[in-house]
């Protein structure tokens, strides 16, 4: 795949930028469906996307990418937060535009979606589906709207030998093209790539990449590239935003977060995917273990402590943490018969019998739950069927600047992530 470094001249000018945008759905209970809590899919992320450039976004599924960007692409607002396109020079909230100015960015930002097939119209011909931009917004009609879909469908290396085909008749790396063809046709300054590559094979996912960077090349374009593929989005994207359970972890340059990893999350995808060419061979990186925990309740603190071999007792262990450890012993909590929560970090548990309180009480101290987290207790008291459990209260980690422009996450400075990787 090409991967030749762009003209810092080409990358200079913010295009769009991303700042703290939130996107909570709802969760209802009752007859009445009233508001029980929020699904944090987005959680208050930031970055800006220059013209010319490719920004990688990447993380597991459920972390909130898609639904990312879709607000980035106007196909839902966000709860919080704000998305700002360059407007003539001048940075404009895109939920705030006005007619022919949200006309405008809804024709220079368009959308590239995972699934090709659901993408395009069944019934439509693909004269009619790369046309209809078009003639929405009346760049051409009749004889010359035939010729201008030409000309696109040969830009994606199809031809006038498909324009009265439907998208079945194509196999998924035709139907993809398709895609992208139809979103060039307004000749948009950003595209977002959700996934574009994730349902072909090898062989046609480079040749839809190649065609992805010719076409940046050709016309400057802007891309957000949403995937799970690291070995992907190492040579599409020039800067990568890492993200975990609505959240940034990491942000900076692609090369160098491969060279040097700040983040434990960074570190357990790049271990996960054992095709990646790099140079940690010797270090011992594990991979993702255990599951990502629920976007209504997420962990305190670093969210990924959970989850991470390299967690410490200030990472922001809480009570709901203890359940998570030790819900799937046996008998651990069937004679839990109530809870009195005085915060995330503090409660009282009470059960049926002194015997189930003590038998909660000697697992937190046995080897069944991580050292750090029983470093953070704070007080573990067992007081007949009742035990009060408290852990140290820290606040959210947040980004912090490192060395070379690079953000990230971690209560641990990056040498101390290299050292305990070894």
């Amino acid at each position: 795949m090409n991967s030749a470094p762009k003209p810092e001249s080409a990358t200079s000018e913010v295009l769009l930028s991303i700042s703290d945008v939130q996107k909570y759905y709802p969760i209802r209970e009752g007859a009445l469906q009233r508001v029980a809590g929020h699904v944090r899919a987005v959680d208050g992320v930031s970055f800006d996307i220059r013209r010319g450039e490719t920004v990688g976004l990447v993380g597991e599924s459920g972390c909130g990418k898609t639904t990312l960007g879709r607000v980035v692409s106007g196909l839902t607002d966000a709860t919080g937060g704000a998305v700002h396109y360059n407007l003539d020079g001048t940075l404009s909230q895109i939920d705030h535009l006005q007619d022919l100015q949200a006309r405008q960015f809804r024709r220079n930002c368009q959308m590239v979606f995972q699934d090709s097939f659901a993408s395009l119209n069944p019934r439509h011909l693909v004269l009619d589906i790369v046309g209809r931009p078009l003639r929405v917004y009346n760049e051409a009609s009749s004889g010359d709207l035939v010729e201008r879909v030409v000309e696109l469908l040969e830009q994606v290396g199809l031809g006038r030998q498909h324009l009265y085909r439907y998208p079945h008749q194509f196999s998924g790396g035709q139907r993809q093209r398709i895609s992208i063809a139809r979103a060039l046709a307004l000749n948009p300054e950003i595209i977002v790539l959700d996934e574009p590559t994730s349902a072909l094979d090898v062989s046609v996912q480079a040749q839809i990449l190649n065609l992805l960077n010719d076409l940046q090349a050709e016309r400057n374009l802007a891309y957000l590239f949403v995937t799970h593929d690291l070995s992907v989005v190492r040579h599409m994207a020039d800067r990568l935003v890492v993200m975990y359970l609505g959240k940034v972890c990491e942000a900076g340059e692609t090369q160098s977060i491969f060279a040097a990893p700040h983040h434990p999350y960074t570190r357990a995808l790049m271990a996960a995917k054992p095709d990646l060419d790099d140079d940690r061979a010797g270090e011992n990186v594990k991979g993702l273990d255990g599951i990502v925990p629920d976007p209504a309740r997420p962990p305190q603190g670093c969210r990924f402590h959970t989850r991470c071999e390299m967690a410490t007792p200030v990472c922001g262990w809480e009570v709901d943490d203890v359940v998570r450890w030790l819900e799937d012993e046996p008998g651990m909590f069937e004679h839990l018969s109530g809870v009195e929560r005085q915060s995330e970090f503090n409660a009282e548990l009470a059960f049926d019998s002194e015997e189930a309180a003590a038998k909660l009480s000697m697992a937190i101290r046995s080897e069944s739950v991580p050292a750090a987290m029983k470093s953070a207790l704070k007080r573990l008291k067992l007081d007949g069927h009742k035990v009060d459990i408290e852990f140290e209260a820290v606040d959210e980690v947040q980004l912090t600047a490192r060395d070379g422009g690079r953000l990230a996450s971690c209560v641990l400075d990056p040498d101390e992530v290299a050292a305990k990787s070894q």
